[in-house]
């Protein structure tokens, strides 16, 4: 006997946005909800399967018992299935038993809207509410003057369960990171956090990049409501949060999206689009309208709901490539020959406008590792809507740069120069990411050539020239203070390590950088702007020494910045000065408080009424060794 009752919180309207793949709050209406009808409490549930035969809501409250309470379908052709159950409460564990039309297959899934899952390895969604008293009210109405393109962005990239674990060595909860990740950051300076993917995922080696609760904050730490503490608590203490977005792809779990109800629904039907080689997971289709409404109403959760400041879009690359990781015969052009997918084009660009039309003092990232372009530029003249793009090129040149011996750079500057020859193509972020410090990578300190001494001397020089380098900066976790080891996400980061005065030299140096950057508008207000970046001179291979200039919209605020890539001390070290005055040195990456030798020069310095460069006026420096130094004019 069906003990569903008839209830709908769909309009009409509802309906026709959804067909048309523009109802970008779907989570308002789909999932299971709390309420209350004819004075009777219960929860209404709402769930899409249009090649179903029928579908019920099984759990505690009936046992698990398939056909107690069967849902009802919508009479529009919307392929809905609801009903309110009365009697059901809050924290009651459900799925929906679906039996198909093709073939009376049957599935059981756990809830695409589900605000609350069970912990893996279990696979029940429970219902819940989203019920919170935010306190961050002074962050949001002010946080489009900490979020603009014109503004810094140093991000400090995180995965929750391995950050910091506790004595015993198990995750730390929402709440305690909330006390301990909060205080951590804001002393290190950074200005946003980016959070791996915290939506729920049933397989820990995943990181959090194979996705089945898409509206659930994972239970491995704590309730919804807990990591809503934490967004708060950072919110509170001047700090974004970015979260790590996955619509390129899923894993084919039993209680997962894939063959939901007993038919390619989420998935592009074609393997050929619906399946990834690479991560063996399955592949959204972009080209079906609900999907669509499905997506971008979960991009517009995290931000409406959870008060998120922006989303890093994963693997993009990914989606916009018909044959990406795939060899010839087993992908198929599209309608104009090309390897491009356009239905993923026309998702992105529908996925931005709507994110920017609701939330214009957010951010959206691309990680995208190719050269498709205008990735970062207005839908309205051709690009794809995205805030930033990840440079990927950078990091890789720079990265490999870095590996050489001293000796050999001077055959290899074009590494370093030539990311300017791209920098403002797109509003790029500079990234030192969670992927380059895996799979026999090395960590970044690992990375870099030399004895102990040089060792840290190249990371610090590496990390200045980031810091100063045109883009937003992102470094993953550890990177701060130099983590020695490979990052493994089954225990903690070596926190011991900071004990070792290089170590803790490092963990100095990104501070002091963090405020460098924040407290020097001409490292960010034109960041993106090719106006904002000016060389002196790029042409001394045979030093190994770059200078350059940073330019705000204040000309007296511009600083001179001198990166010497070798050990040898470069006494009376002559560079162009665009303007008379003095130089005075307001960071220098070889400070012994950083563990470096101590070139420093404390007193100002004189600039000459001598052309070089192709500059009218120039000074003589001392450039420390494998050291990185900024100047202001005064």
């Amino acid at each position: 006997m069906n003990q569903v009752q008839v209830h709908s919180l769909f309009t009409d309207f509802d309906i026709d946005l959804f067909k048309a793949g523009k109802h970008f709050r779907l989570y308002e209406k789909m999932g299971a909800h709390l309420t209350e009808v004819n004075g009777v409490k219960g929860v209404y549930f709402a769930v899409w399967a249009p090649s179903a035969r029928s579908v019920s809501v099984v759990g505690d409250f009936n046992y698990w018992i398939q056909g107690e309470h069967q849902l009802n379908v919508r009479w529009d052709a919307s392929g809905i299935w609801e009903g309110f159950i009365p009697g059901v409460e809050k924290g009651t564990t459900y799925k929906y038993k679906i039996q198909s039309n093709n073939n009376g297959i049957i599935t059981e899934k756990a809830d695409p809207f589900a605000l609350y899952c069970e912990h893996p390895p279990q696979t029940a969604s429970i219902i819940w509410d989203l019920d919170y008293k935010w306190k961050d009210k002074k962050w949001m109405d002010t946080r489009k003057d900490k979020n603009g393109l014109d503004k810094p962005f140093s991000v400090y990239e995180v995965h929750l369960g391995s950050w910091r674990r506790n004595n015993e060595g198990k995750f730390l909860t929402y709440l305690e990171l909330a006390d301990q990740l909060v205080d951590y950051v804001k002393e290190t300076g950074f200005t946003h956090v980016e959070f791996m993917p915290i939506m729920e995922y049933p397989y820990d080696p995943s990181w959090g990049y194979q996705l089945v609760g898409y509206f659930a904050p994972t239970s491995r730490f704590g309730k919804p409501q807990d990591f809503m503490v934490l967004v708060d608590k950072l919110h509170q203490a001047g700090i974004g949060v970015i979260l790590d977005w996955v619509p390129s792809h899923f894993p084919d779990d039993a209680h997962g999206l894939g063959f939901f109800d007993g038919s390619n629904l989420y998935e592009h039907p074609d393997r050929r689009k619906g399946y990834h080689p690479d991560w063996k997971s399955l592949v959204f289709n972009y080209g079906r309208n609900e999907v669509r409404s499905f997506l971008i109403s979960n991009a517009i959760f995290w931000l409406h709901q959870y008060h998120a400041d922006g989303l890093r879009v994963d693997a993009v690359a990914s989606m916009l490539y018909l044959d990406y990781s795939r060899k010839d015969g087993e992908w198929e052009p599209n309608i104009y020959g090309g390897r491009e997918n356009l239905d993923t084009i026309s998702f992105l660009k529908d996925f931005n406008e709507a994110v920017y039309a609701d939330f214009p003092d957010t951010q959206t990232i691309a990680e995208e590792s190719t050269s498709f372009p205008m990735v970062s530029r207005p839908t309205f003249i051709g690009g794809l809507g995205f805030g930033m793009k990840w440079m990927m090129g950078w990091m890789h040149d720079t990265l490999q740069y870095f590996k050489k011996e001293p000796i050999y750079r001077r055959f290899h500057q074009n590494d370093l120069t030539f990311s300017m020859t791209y920098a403002f193509t797109e509003n790029f972020m500079l990234p030192l990411s969670h992927d380059e410090v895996v799979y026999g990578k090395q960590s970044i300190l690992g990375r870099m050539t030399g004895d102990e001494w040089q060792k840290f001397a190249n990371l610090r020089l590496l990390y200045g020239y980031m810091f100063t380098h045109p883009g937003a900066n992102l470094l993953f976790m550890g990177a701060e203070f130099g983590q020695s080891s490979e990052w493994n996400f089954e225990g903690s980061l070596d926190w011991h390590l900071l004990q070792f005065g290089y170590h803790d030299g490092i963990k100095k140096c990104i501070t002091d950088l963090n405020a460098l950057y924040k407290n020097n508008p001409a490292l960010y207000e034109k960041q993106f702007h090719v106006d904002g970046f000016e060389w002196i001179n790029y042409s001394d291979s045979e030093n190994a020494v770059l200078s350059y200039i940073r330019k705000g919209n204040n000309e007296k605020e511009n600083l001179i910045i001198v990166a010497n890539f070798t050990p040898v001390v470069r006494d009376n070290y002559r560079i162009g000065i665009p303007t008379k005055g003095k130089l005075t040195q307001i960071f220098n990456s070889d400070s012994t408080e950083y563990g470096g030798s101590g070139v420093v020069m404390t007193k100002p310095i004189k600039i000459d009424k001598t052309p070089w460069n192709y500059k009218e006026f120039s000074a003589e420096l001392v450039l420390p060794p494998l050291g990185v130094t900024v100047y202001k004019i005064s």
